[in-house]
Formats: structure tokens, sequence, C-alpha cells
């Protein structure tokens, strides 16, 4: 459970901004894996669950491939709010579509992520898609180059809850990125490779449980 007061802090953060509502992470304390995604869309803004929507479906095969509840892993992103814009070249203009959100919208909810992971201490830090490796590394390499590849290293964070400034932390954390669910929906070509890198995930985990139990 987020505290509200950090919740509050983060919508002022964010209010100059396109962006609206709140979903909060979900999981349990210590979990062996937090999977870390981009932003919620217009299904995870109405019902207030992650990953609900049409790539919550690829999210939950990944899930039912590792042999895992929702229930046995954290889920959260790089931003807590639904990035929305007017319209789009083929759409209603008086309707909100999703979109990608951007750098200061990230920065300006580092700190509910900062908490997420210094708080819960996941064994492994799973950043699905560009947004969320960017967010954890400050690197936007293109994701074929980094996914399914364990990384131990330390990661970016906040100077402090209400600064726009990032510093490494002072620990290393362990990293695998995969693809954004949402992108095997657009190009079904990745989903082998996909369920490839899933597998090398669960002996990471076999042998991070191994070496370290919690």
């Amino acid at each position: 459970m987020l505290p509200e007061k950090l919740i509050d802090a983060a919508k002022k953060r964010l209010a100059p901004y396109p962006c609206e509502g709140f979903v909060s992470g979900t999981g349990p304390e210590n979990p062996e894996l937090m999977f870390i995604g981009e932003a919620p869309g217009e299904t995870e803004f109405h019902n207030g669950i992650p990953f609900s929507g049409r790539a919550g479906r690829e999210f939950n095969s990944f899930l039912q491939y590792l042999e895992l509840a929702r229930e046995d892993v954290y889920i959260t992103s790089a931003v807590r709010s639904r990035p929305y814009k007017w319209g789009n070249a083929s759409g209603n203009p008086n309707k909100k579509y999703n979109r990608t959100p951007t750098l200061k919208e990230v920065t300006a909810h580092a700190p509910v992520l900062d908490y997420e992971i210094q708080t819960f201490q996941p064994r492994v830090l799973v950043p699905m898609g560009r947004v969320a490796y960017r967010r954890l590394t400050g690197e936007n390499p293109r994701m074929s180059s980094v996914t399914g590849i364990l990384q131990k290293q330390p990661i970016l964070e906040l100077t402090s809850p209400d600064s726009y400034e990032y510093r490494w932390s002072k620990t290393d954390h362990l990293l695998f990125p995969i693809y954004h669910p949402a992108a095997l929906l657009y190009n079904r070509s990745l989903e082998k490779s996909m369920y490839q890198h899933l597998s090398i995930l669960q002996e990471v985990l076999k042998q991070e449980q191994a070496a370290s139990p919690k």
C-alpha cells in the first residue's frame, strides 16, 4: 500500500501534464519479481487494475508460463496515471486516446517507483519495454538488443522525493528487461523470442533463490 502523502505528492507533480487518475501498483512485500510497465491505459484508468486491458491478457499469459499468479509478483509502471491525447488522425477528436508518457511525466512520478523498489525490495526488476528500461538505466536502446539479458547494475533514483534530478543507486539491482506485452499485439513475430526470454527468467529466478533464499 502506498502512503497517501506519496500519492498526493505524485498527483501534484503530474498536474501540469495531460494525465488522469492514479492506479496504484499491486503485489506482495518482498516479491521475487517486480514487473514495471509504461503507464495505465484507458481500461486501467476506469477499473484501477494494472494490466487489465488487451496488453493485460498477454501479461497474464506471461505469468501463466512462469507458473505464477498476479498475487505472487509486484506490478507497477514508470507512470501511475494515464497519459492521454485528444483525438488522432483517424479517431474522434473529442475522445481521449492513450499515449506514451514523456520523460517529464516519468520524472514527475519517479518518487512512486523509487518508493516501491526501496520498500518492497524485489529480487529481480523486470522492465517491460523501452520507457521502463530507460527510467531505470537512462539508456534508450532498441529493446531487441537488451531483452532476455540479465544485468546487475545501479539504477536511477531521484536525489530526494521532491527532486527532479536523478542519481545512481548505491546498490546494484538485478534487471531482466523484456518486451512490453503490447508489443506482441502489434508484432506476433516477437512471441517466440518473448517466451524464450521468459524461460531464461525462470532459470534466473531459480538460481537466485538457491543462492540467497529470502
